[in-house]
């Protein structure tokens, strides 16, 4: 391990560095776990989850008991016997850059742990305004940016999820339909450990707002997944050209009007989104929250990670 400044907050693992962390750690999924859970364009296999999630995962785990001890501790101290409330963890990144495969992976080994069985995702997705509140805000070319979530109803989602309640709901969002789905909900039920998946979740508290709290006061350990600008976007065009025989051809899909275009114009069509809408957010609202997180996994242009930088604690 190394820091390139002797003062820097992070310490960095090279990949080899970092793959020697999983030596006396289990891996607990297989083949076709990986298979199941990779995200549409991210070619993680075996090979990877074991260099990296792996010993991500038994990270987390002494980040878990680390904080189960002090509450045990405090607990004690000062007379309380409050239980403890859900471990969370907020996973951060661009468009297309593969936080969704990074928590699904997460998910489905932290549960594998006898410690921590009651494992949870929610994606901010669901509390992006509804289509129709975006109409009217002028805001549907601006979608995924700050502006464009209910952050009034994360916030009270994660306070709520932080102070112990025994349950609490959050909106679905449809990728098929591109919407919120009027209705549905998710229930979360006091886990042992909740991952919250945006891109703008390490996004600070705004100044002079309706809150002095932000989203990110509430998570115990938070992760943004990194790459160059240039291999996200063309990772985005790549699975833009995939989607057009997935989910874009399925009968009520909103983006169905893309389904019948050759390469060329989906290309293209694919880098004017990016251009125009993904780009901007990413250097303007995500990437700047970079430094804010307890550790960084840096992507290579093959999707592989090859430097990790956890901050001292």
């Amino acid at each position: 391990m190394r820091t390139d400044n002797q003062y820097s907050p992070f310490v960095d693992f090279t990949r080899e560095q970092w793959a020697k962390l999983s030596k006396s750690t289990p891996l607990p999924l297989s083949d076709e776990d990986v298979r199941r859970l990779a995200g549409l364009g991210d070619p993680i296999d075996l090979a990877e989850v074991d260099t990296v999630y792996r010993p991500l995962s038994r990270l987390l785990q002494l980040y878990v008991a680390g904080t189960r001890a002090l509450h045990q501790t405090t607990s004690g101290f000062l007379g309380d016997s409050t239980s403890r409330t859900p471990f969370v963890i907020g996973v951060a990144g661009s468009v297309a850059v593969g936080k969704s495969s990074t928590s699904r992976l997460l998910r489905e080994m932290m549960r594998r742990w006898p410690q921590t069985p009651h494992v949870e995702l929610v994606t901010t997705d669901g509390f992006l305004y509804p289509n129709e509140e975006l109409e009217r805000r002028g805001l549907m070319t601006r979608k995924g940016f700050p502006e464009s979530y209910n952050r009034r109803a994360l916030l009270r989602f994660v306070q709520e999820v932080k102070s112990g309640a025994p349950e609490v709901t959050a909106p679905v969002y449809s990728h098929l339909t591109y919407d919120i789905v009027p209705g549905e909900k998710i229930h979360v039920r006091r886990p042992d450990v909740l991952i919250i998946e945006g891109l703008n979740v390490l996004q600070p508290a705004r100044t002079g707002k309706d809150s002095s709290l932000a989203v990110s006061d509430f998570f115990d350990f938070s992760i943004y997944v990194d790459a160059r600008p240039a291999d996200v976007k063309r990772w985005y065009i790549e699975r833009f050209l995939q989607l057009r025989s997935t989910a874009f051809s399925v009968p009520g899909a909103y983006f169905a009007k893309y389904a019948g275009l050759d390469d060329d114009a989906a290309r293209a069509v694919a880098a004017t989104i990016w251009d125009s809408i993904n780009a901007p957010n990413l250097m303007e609202n995500v990437a700047p929250t970079r430094g804010r997180a307890s550790l960084v996994l840096q992507k290579s242009a093959d999707h592989s990670m090859h430097r990790m930088r956890l901050r001292k604690l």
